[in-house]
């Protein structure tokens, strides 16, 4: 299987909280493309980023991010593919104000959240199966079989 998804961190210690999903990707061989870029500390590199994600191939990206959540927005309003908000927990309001921050996106961006945490990573990862799966039987046979996983 070729690389379709992209999964973007806005910061290195969010990638110990979402591990059962990086272990689910591994264990299901999903390749994916995988970045850690700050929206707030590094707008340029993640405008390359985002420039050259639907050059490569990838057909969905999944932005994870907590406290103000600009990261799947900020993606969202750069491409033209399908982007899965995955809000984290944390802040003062643990993880709330993430959420609301990607369910309040302007008008025109096309931006959907799957919850909060690492469930909604692992939601995140299965939509974005689907996704890709409408056009590629390879990824619908291993889709099946993740989603058997949660029965």
């Amino acid at each position: 299987m070729k690389e379709k998804i992209a999964i973007v961190l806005g910061s290195k210690s969010d990638q110990a909280e979402l591990k059962i999903g990086f272990d689910i990707l591994k264990e299901f061989k999903i390749p994916y493309k995988f970045e850690i870029i700050s929206a707030h500390r590094h707008p340029d590199k993640l405008t390359k980023f985002c420039k050259q994600i639907e050059k490569d191939g990838i057909e969905v990206a999944i932005a994870c991010a907590g406290l103000a959540a600009a990261l799947p927005g900020f993606i969202a309003s750069y491409v033209n593919i399908p982007v899965i908000g995955v809000a984290l927990k944390g802040g003062m309001a643990d993880g709330l104000d993430a959420l609301f921050s990607m369910v309040s996106i302007p008008r025109g961006i096309g931006l959907v959240c799957s919850g909060v945490g690492k469930s909604a990573f692992v939601n995140a990862i299965i939509v974005a199966m689907e996704i890709i799966a409408l056009n590629d039987k390879q990824y619908s046979g291993t889709l099946k079989a993740l989603k058997n996983k949660f029965k």
